[in-house]
């Protein structure tokens, strides 16, 4: 990949990425109706991935959080100048994430490692003797039918 004039630091084939998401944003953006849609759905999906991250960065569930939160981000800068905005900061907050990480002490690593994979047990234990004391598919029926009692257009369970 060779470096061109354009943007600095920016190889051919990024610039022809821009230049042809560019011109994909000129030709959805084109109709009004078109324009409005796709602002439309780029927020609904933008947002969604961005919720789904929180939900994956909040304590004691495993994932990848920040990661989905930047993809939100991504999409969303498609069609906000404040998404591109903090998409940037957050990739730079990344990076130096990124190499924190790698300077850890592997012994460090791996212990944080055991530790999160013997709460996961723990957790996923805990609720397996959870669901058996109490009987999961009554108690389900059960809530079931108190939903059933509170709204009279829940339908009944199939079988039942």
């Amino acid at each position: 990949m060779t470096v061109t004039d354009g943007a600095p630091g920016q190889t051919e084939s990024e610039e022809a990425r821009e230049r042809a998401l560019k011109r994909l944003h000129t030709r959805l953006h084109r109709n009004r109706i078109t324009g409005l849609v796709t602002k439309l759905v780029i927020t609904v999906v933008g947002t969604l991935v961005i919720l789904v991250g929180i939900v994956l960065s909040g304590p004691g569930v495993p994932g990848p959080g920040f990661v989905v939160i930047v993809c939100g981000l991504a999409i969303l800068s498609t069609e906000f100048e404040w998404a591109e905005r903090l998409l940037k900061r957050a990739r730079n907050w990344l990076e130096r994430m990124r190499d924190k990480a790698r300077d850890m002490d592997p012994a460090v690593r791996r212990r944080r490692i055991l530790l999160t994979l013997l709460a996961t047990v723990v957790v996923a234990g805990g609720v397996a003797a959870y669901l058996y004391y109490y009987d999961w598919p009554g108690y389900a029926v059960d809530g079931w039918d108190w939903v059933q009692d509170i709204n009279g257009a829940v339908p009944e369970l199939p079988g039942m």
